[in-house]
């Protein structure tokens, strides 16, 4: 029904920039939140950032000032634009979004595979 590929993963030094991509595709379905989450190795999931669909943002306190989420609606697809890394950032980041099947009243949660970032000392 719905898909989302994430993509813009892969190594950096600390102090460099990538940035992540996640494509939402599929049919008859409408989007409400999208956002990123990661995984470090050893620690639990955890928020990274969320758009809504009115465009409002949230960041966790460690990449405030140095990530940035975005999005495009028309292409149903949200970027994470991560500048200073750092090796703390290394981790796998999800893609997630909520998504409401136009046939249901309720919302799903949706995730991505998973793209691994990482930062090198």
């Amino acid at each position: 029904q719905v898909q989302l590929v994430e993509s813009g993963g892969g190594l950096v030094q600390a102090g460099g920039s990538l940035r992540l991509s996640c494509a939402a595709s599929g049919r008859d379905f409408s989007i409400n939140a999208m956002g990123w989450y990661r995984q470090a190795p050893g620690k639990q999931r955890e928020l990274v950032a969320v758009v809504t669909s009115d465009g409002s943002t949230n960041y966790a306190d460690s990449v405030k000032g140095r990530f940035t989420i975005s999005r495009d609606n028309a292409k149903n697809t949200v970027y994470l634009q991560m500048n200073s890394l750092k090796p703390e950032d290394t981790a796998v980041y999800y893609c997630n979004a909520k998504i409401k099947p136009r046939s249901s009243r309720v919302l799903y949660l949706y995730w991505g595979q998973g793209t691994q970032v990482t930062v090198s000392s």
